[in-house]
């Protein structure tokens, strides 16, 4: 099989060898920044993560590992935008409900996002590209087996992801260019990463996911092993970069080889300390939005204390204290002092086999375990794509 992880900061993308048992063996991987630069425009943007996805496929298709049997892409935000909805009926005579039924109504919901996103938020045309059925609820309770039951209330809570048809279609063209995939199966890094932290960190039941990407942060609640409710805000790592050249007058790329050398203590103690105060104030900055986040997820209930955060190792550190002093809602949402686990390729030791020298990414072990545990069954039928999203 052969995954793209598409992001905002780089695009990677990984070959590896499905496993009965759920562990996949990755056996080639290739990543490559996205060119940073000082503003954002997003037509520039999209270019150059378009022009990164050529390179590794291009890289991957060299390599000579072989022909993946199926393509998939794993997007990060902006290229995907997520959301949880809920969809109720009420009749006042009893109703049956199906499998039908059930498809109808979420058909019906994903239509009504579709078209809010390109009528008010000013998007082309977009395509929903996942949805899972999260909870249901009959006359009020949840219930794990709803099929075919006689009801008068029902309740859904779905998750779905779309994203632009332009940008898949381009994405497509690229990847035909090296592989000759029938199609091409796009998952958001959203619900791939609940779904493996869910089932593979089995001792916490409530916890948050972070994933801070190079132009966005998506905060993303479980509560008993549902995922409840994401939001995102536009301060990604890449945000420090530009605020960093920006507060001392210098290229982006002279600013990051002064935050490194800060960060392992070698700079000079007047740039120190001049570098130091502009960080302080960016994690005070990055932090307003994280609490502001906080807020408008969690309403009328608490706050996990485990946190799981996906972030590149560049800026791990920075992000992981900040959470961690965190202290302005600590003691009125969370339910204790926040313990963050940071997703390095050791987190997920024996989770996945690697090749003798296939690189450790953490994303892309991610998207193959994901894949290879829940997705592979489409790769067998094209009738088997549906049911598996639900």
């Amino acid at each position: 099989m052969l995954v793209f992880d598409i992001g905002s900061s780089s695009v990677g993308g990984a070959l590896f060898r499905t496993g009965e048992t759920g562990t996949p063996k990755i056996i080639k991987v290739v990543r490559e920044p996205i060119a940073l630069r000082e503003t954002l425009n997003i037509d520039e943007f999209l270019s150059s993560t378009l022009k990164t996805l050529d390179a590794v496929a291009g890289k991957i298709h060299k390599g000579g590992a072989g022909a993946p049997k199926a393509v998939f892409a794993v997007l990060s935000s902006p290229w995907h935008v997520s959301q949880m909805r809920i969809v109720r009926m009420e009749k006042n005579t009893p109703f049956i409900f199906t499998s039908k039924l059930a498809d109808s109504l979420i058909q019906k919901e994903i239509a009504l996002f579709e078209e809010y996103l390109v009528k008010y938020l000013d998007k082309s045309p977009v395509q929903t590209i996942e949805f899972k059925n999260i909870k249901t609820m009959l006359n009020g309770y949840e219930t794990p087996n709803p099929l075919n039951q006689k009801v008068k209330e029902l309740e859904m809570t779905i998750f779905f992801s779309t994203s632009g048809e332009q940008v898949l279609k381009k994405i497509k063209e690229i990847v035909g260019k090296y592989f000759h995939a029938r199609d091409i199966r796009f998952s958001s890094f959203t619900l791939a990463s609940f779904a493996v932290i869910r089932d593979f960190f089995t001792y916490n039941e409530d916890f948050l996911l972070i994933d801070i990407d190079g132009e966005v942060t998506d905060i993303s609640l479980s509560k008993k092993n549902l995922l409840r409710e994401s939001v995102s805000f536009p301060f990604g790592s890449n945000f420090i970069a530009r605020a960093a050249a920006s507060s001392f007058g210098v290229p982006i790329v002279e600013a990051k080889s002064l935050i490194s050398l800060f960060n392992e203590g070698h700079a000079e103690e007047v740039t120190a300390q001049k570098i130091g105060q502009v960080m302080d104030q960016l994690r005070k900055d990055w932090l307003a939005k994280f609490q502001e986040s906080l807020v408008n997820l969690s309403n009328d209930i608490s706050v996990p204390s485990t946190i799981y955060l996906a972030v590149d190792k560049e800026n791990a550190d920075f992000f992981k204290k900040t959470i961690e002093n965190e202290q302005f809602h600590q003691y009125t949402l969370a339910e204790s002092k926040f313990k963050v686990i940071f997703l390095n390729a050791e987190v997920f030791h024996g989770m996945a086999g690697f090749d003798e020298n296939a690189v450790r990414d953490p994303r892309l072990i991610i998207d193959s375990i994901y894949i290879n545990r829940f997705l592979i069954n489409s790769v067998h039928s094209a009738a088997a794509l549906e049911p598996a999203q639900k």
